[in-house]
């Protein structure tokens, strides 16, 4: 029987391989430790010291694979070398100790008795059930001495395997290089063995009871003479296809399936963080006896013992994935390694110690001059003050802030020889304050800072929160009588600019009324003016920029300001920014928020 298995061996091996191409050529600018978790918000609190645990990492998986020497242990004996075996699996770690493992075999293995077995009709043979199946081409043995048994068996499995490593418990180091483990696994297996009956010319084989009788069978020169002469007179075609177990799952009648156990036991080197090769023997067990095609001996004399079968491998692993992201496979990882990290970090800190020999205020630890001078002032890293950077520390300066850009004496004393007085700063101070405030006078009523307020969209209705600010308007023209006020009207960017001229004309005038009204100031000393969309103070399109633009700006005139008449076009208001505000503005509802 042909095999399919070897079809999906090949494709999966490719897959594979095109895989790991593809992760090497992936460039990534990397992960933080957190990110590489499967819980980055448990590692997070764990790196804060609120959580008593890291998270697991994210670990790659391990696809590989395997080769080695397959033999089956069952009525015939196995030749040497005997024969082969190849396969792949695939693992993911499950935690730091247990893993699980897919894998997939094929092997195919030979075996060549040394002793004579006879047919039924002289008193034994190889018959299933009394008889009842003969194998096809046996009975032309019923006239001969005997038949030496000879066969190629070819197997199949999949399997899944549980995996326990304890190679990562370590307490020296962060990674191991060497993991001893087991396994144990269950899965599916089908075979076929094939016999070596007939000669080239169709006939059964003769003389072998000559060369059985030629040599000692007691003894190993003497078996191996006996399969060496066997060799040499058969034409190794397995032309006559073995026994199989009766009533067995079969697919498609052909292909029987066995359930199967597997147990084993390996030991792997780590060459680099992705690859790692190890040796491994297993051993797989299924109900039955016809592994190698055979039931019986004789008639009289059933094997008793189910056949076994027998796989040492070396395994290549290699760890997918791109390692910005993920870390190797947790079986490869120290659990310990977070803790041993943070105690190897205890350990480093420095003992916390107050002594301040000195005496400056700033203990050793973190004092950068440890033989400061009894009682001068030193800075947050224990060095004397120098303030005026003359040179001379401030303990030994008698001028410890003399005026920079003169020369200082050994004493820190400046050598200032002529300089302006002190009268003369004040009148250069006063000269120059009183041109800044030009029309407005000399008094400090063209100091004060004026508010400004702001608007909702498409309104000019004055809100009750900036009642605040337009009673501090009012309080500086009562305090400053002789003070005209420039009320400034803005809008945002949205709508046309005349509609926008004239609602920010209505704000103003709306504010303006509103100080008349309610603090009785004259009309005359206000200035009306309105900038649209002009002068925005941001350029933002956010709903707070926006805000920000809808405003009235309140400033002391300035001898450019001007009233300005209503823009042309604007039509009465009805308090929605339509135009100018009409009587109803003049009602204003209270806010307990502004306080009014």
């Amino acid at each position: 029987m042909t095999f399919k298995i070897t079809k999906l061996f090949l494709l999966v091996i490719l897959s594979s391989t095109l895989a790991i191409a593809q992760d090497d050529k992936t460039k990534t600018l990397g992960g933080t430790p957190d990110e590489m978790t499967v819980n980055a918000e448990q590692n997070k609190s764990w790196r804060m010291g609120q959580s008593s645990y890291s998270a697991k990492p994210k670990n790659a998986w391990e696809v590989g694979l395997h080769t080695g020497h397959f033999f089956i242990d069952g009525d015939v004996d196995r030749t040497i070398p005997g024969g082969f075996g190849v396969g792949l699996h695939l693992r993911k770690a499950i935690h730091y100790v247990f893993s699980l493992r897919g894998d997939l075999f094929y092997g195919r293995a030979t075996g060549l008795e040394t002793q004579l077995w006879t047919h039924v009709s002289k008193g034994g043979g190889l018959v299933e059930r009394g008889g009842t199946q003969n194998f096809t081409g046996w009975d032309q043995y019923a006239n001969q001495d005997g038949w030496i048994p000879s066969h190629r068996t070819q197997v199949g499995y999949v399997a899944i395997q549980g995996v326990i490593n304890v190679g990562n418990l370590l307490f020296h180091k962060d990674r191991n290089k060497w993991n001893w483990y087991t396994t144990i696994g269950t899965g599916l297996s089908s075979h076929q063995a094939d016999l070596d009956l007939q000669g080239a010319d169709g006939l059964p084989y003769s003389g072998l009871n000559s060369i059985v009788n030629s040599n000692d069978i007691n003894t190993k020169q003497g078996r191996n003479n006996i399969k060496t002469a066997v060799k040499a007179k058969y034409d190794g075609v397995y032309e006559t296809e073995g026994f199989k177990k009766d009533g067995i799952f079969r697919l498609g009648d052909e292909t029987n399936i066995h359930v199967m156990f597997t147990a084993g036991m390996g030991v792997s080197r780590k060459l680099s963080k992705r690859l790692n090769l190890g040796i491994e023997h297993q051993v797989m067990a299924t109900d039955n006896d016809y592994l190698d095609g055979i039931a019986y001996r004789t008639a009289q004399d059933q094997t008793n013992n189910l056949d076994l079968m027998h796989y040492t491998s070396l395994r290549l692993g290699i760890n997918l994935g791109n390692f910005n992201k993920v870390s190797e496979p947790l079986y490869w990882l120290n659990p310990l390694d977070a803790q041993m990290s943070d105690i190897a970090a205890l350990k480093q800190r420095p003992v916390f110690d107050l002594t301040d020999t000195d005496g400056d205020g700033v203990i050793d630890m973190l004092d950068q001059e440890m033989e400061t001078q009894t009682g001068a002032p030193v800075d947050t890293r224990g060095i004397a003050l120098d303030s005026d950077n003359d040179g001379i520390k401030d303990h030994s300066d008698k001028e410890p802030f003399s005026p920079a850009g003169y020369n200082v004496d050994k004493n820190g004393v400046a050598d200032v020889k002529c300089c302006i007085s002190m009268d003369d700063v004040n009148k250069s101070i006063d000269a120059k304050l009183g041109k800044a405030m030009g029309s407005r006078g000399s008094s400090d009523c063209g100091k004060w800072f004026l508010p400004m307020i702001h608007y909702d969209l498409d309104k000019s209705t004055v809100k009750p929160e900036f009642y605040g600010h337009l009673h501090h308007v009012a309080s500086v023209m009562k305090m400053c009588p002789d003070v005209c006020v420039t009320a400034l009207g803005h809008t945002d960017v949205r709508s046309s600019n005349n509609y926008n001229n004239g609602l920010s004309y209505d704000r103003a005038e709306n504010a303006v009324n509103y100080l008349v009204s309610k603090y009785g100031i004259d009309r005359s000393r206000f200035k009306i003016m309105y900038g649209g969309e002009d002068n925005t103070l941001t350029s933002g399109r956010g709903s707070k920029e926006h805000l920000m633009n809808r405003r009235v700006e309140f400033r002391v005139c300035a001898p450019e300001d001007a009233e300005m008449a209503r823009p042309a076009g604007s039509s009465a208001s009805t308090g929605k920014g339509k135009g100018v505000k009409g009587a109803s503005a003049t009602k204003f509802t209270g806010n307990k928020n502004a306080g009014y």
